[in-house]
């Protein structure tokens, strides 16, 4: 079975940074896509960002370009979201999800675009 697994998260004040990884197993990882998705309290799940298969292309909500940064590293079946000045806003439980096909940013920008998810770890940023 596919298993994805993040961890990385925890609580930071307002300006710090963290990074967060995903490791995934049960399936051929250099050829799915991974996104990167947060759900804040009180709100629906919402994009962050996405990576395509061999990291030739990314995508970013608008509101974490320029702060945060997603990366992989295909021998470790592994991708990574660096979080940088971070807000309160960005308090929220980030899932990692995995997708089979080629990239289409529209496509991975999406919920839908993904077959399967992590658990989740929880960023809390103080203000």
């Amino acid at each position: 079975q596919v298993q994805l697994v993040e961890s990385g998260g925890g609580l930071v004040q307002d300006g710090d940074s963290l990074r967060l990884s995903c490791t995934a197993s049960g399936l051929t990882f250099s050829g799915a896509v991974m996104g990167w998705f947060r759900q804040g309290p009180g709100k629906e799940r919402e994009f962050v960002a996405a990576i395509s298969t061999g990291s030739g292309s990314t995508a970013y909500a608008d509101s974490v370009k320029g702060r945060f940064t997603i990366s992989r590293d295909n021998p470790k079946n592994t991708v990574y979201l660096r979080l940088n000045n971070l807000k309160p806003e960005d308090t929220a439980v980030y899932y990692c999800a995995a997708a089979l096909g080629y990239f289409r940013r529209d496509y991975h920008s999406k919920q839908g675009g993904y077959a399967y998810w992590g658990q989740g770890t929880q960023v809390t940023v103080s203000s």
